[in-house]
């Protein structure tokens, strides 16, 4: 409610106009306020946080002696790198995208055979891109880890269609719950024929590129990896790839 009040204060010449001052109390509106914002928080539903489902690597316990271990039929390692011009800079392709790729081999390497030119007789790394799909058809490395880690992948689309369908519950939320502890069970059975990831970076990769290696164990569903060091060896691999195909 505003209130007009007269001013009093000093002295006042003869015939000089009084002066008015207006008081607004501001109460009842904060009361108001506080009212509304009260009622819009019961009133309002709220809407639950979209997050990105993602695979965590797998604490299965594993004995000390074994923990930079891995079977040899199982292990597979990545080896990523971006090309660059002599002056260091990143080399792009025709879309603009950074050109980064990936070596990869399986089980353990063997350095001791090499033949009149000084290459590796039996060097057992590949060179593949990071490609998306073909419609359902994996390309690049993606199909590589996808053939490695195929049990669990064709288990964890059953799960899907089960989902989507909303066999686990009516309720979403419980749905999405139930098809959420089902996937991480599938991921660490260990009954299954899963891969071990080991993801090395070159001195020249580029953030983008291991961030492609991490997504690729996010769509394949790869719970078993690790980030490590690249080798002295691994540079050998590389460098008699490179030799013997010439990039």
């Amino acid at each position: 409610m505003a209130q007009i009040e007269q001013s009093d204060k000093g002295k006042k010449k003869k015939g000089a106009q009084k002066k008015m001052s207006i008081h607004v109390d501001f109460t009842p509106m904060v009361d108001m306020n506080m009212l509304l914002i009260t009622f819009f928080m019961l009133c309002t539903t709220m809407i639950k946080s979209q997050t990105l489902q993602i695979t965590l690597p797998t604490n299965e316990k594993v004995e000390q002696q074994d923990m930079n271990k891995a079977k040899q039929s199982e292990a597979i390692t990545l080896i990523v790198t971006t090309e660059r011009n002599a002056n260091g800079e990143i080399k792009r392709d025709d879309e603009g995208k950074p050109m980064n790729v990936v070596y990869y081999y399986e089980g353990q390497p063997n350095l001791t055979d090499i033949d009149a030119n000084g290459h590796l007789v039996n060097n057992i790394i590949n060179k593949e891109t990071f490609v998306g799909n073909d419609g359902t058809v994996q390309r690049g490395i993606r199909k590589i880890l996808h053939d490695r880690n195929k049990q669990v992948l064709e288990k964890i689309d059953k799960l899907k269609t089960q989902w989507r369908n909303k066999e686990f519950s009516a309720n979403k939320d419980v749905n999405d719950s139930i098809y959420q502890a089902k996937a991480k069970e599938i991921r660490n059975d260990s009954t299954l024929t899963r891969p071990v990831v080991i993801i090395k970076a070159t001195p020249e990769a580029s953030w983008e590129s291991l961030i492609g290696a991490l997504d690729e164990m996010q769509i394949n569903q790869i719970s078993r990896y690790q980030i490590d060091n690249i080798t002295q060896v691994d540079s050998v691999l590389i460098l008699d790839y490179i030799g013997k195909n010439g990039k």
